[in-house]
């Protein structure tokens, strides 16, 4: 194989990119998934997780195409360099959120008012029952199930920015709920 015509060719792929081409998206895509997703997939130890990360990577490296230097290296490494980076982080965010639940689990929670662990419980049934559908699925299934964003995504058939957003809405509207505070936006 020449690698100094592929060279090439990437390199043009990444200059059509740049101008908005997502068929050179598509045919880079074609070109480095499979090694990219496997290297995600190495790092993270999930399939849906290194899909994800190479997602986000493929999205950002089209917003960011016209950045490109061939004088850094070849579009191979920038392709791969991105999802590694990508998927080390994701490995650090997986990490620290573990051990930031640890901690959280032997640090009580300063209640506003004095009240008894099975009115606590009362009261986070009560805030979780109170949630809209969508958004009470989507915490039960992250909280009590412990299943990730993607996670949920698959199971639920729903995209992912979509889980988010429940997420953080729901988690929102528990907040209000637990702290006294009426509602805001759903």
């Amino acid at each position: 194989m020449d690698t100094g015509h592929r060279t090439e060719d990437d390199r043009e792929l990444v200059a059509r990119i740049a101008k908005g081409d997502e068929a050179a998206l598509g045919a880079l895509y074609d070109r480095y998934a499979s090694v990219a997703l496997a290297l995600a997939m190495r790092i993270l130890g999930d399939r849906a997780e290194g899909e994800d990360v190479l997602q986000n990577v493929l999205v950002r490296l089209w917003r960011q195409a016209g950045r490109y230097d061939p004088e850094k290296g070849t579009v191979s490494a920038w392709v791969l360099s991105s999802v590694r980076h990508a998927a080390i982080d994701r490995l650090r965010r997986r990490e620290a959120h573990r051990q930031a639940a640890e901690q959280a689990a032997f640090r009580p929670v300063p209640s506003p008012e004095p009240s008894s662990p099975g009115d606590e419980r009362q009261r986070m049934a009560r805030a979780v029952e109170s949630l809209p559908p969508d958004q009470r699925a989507v915490i039960e299934l992250a909280y009590f199930q412990g299943l990730s964003q993607t996670q949920i995504a698959e199971r639920l058939g729903e995209p992912l920015g979509t889980v988010k957003t429940r997420l953080r809405l729901g988690m929102n509207r528990l907040r209000q709920a637990l702290l006294g505070k009426s509602g805001g936006p759903t």
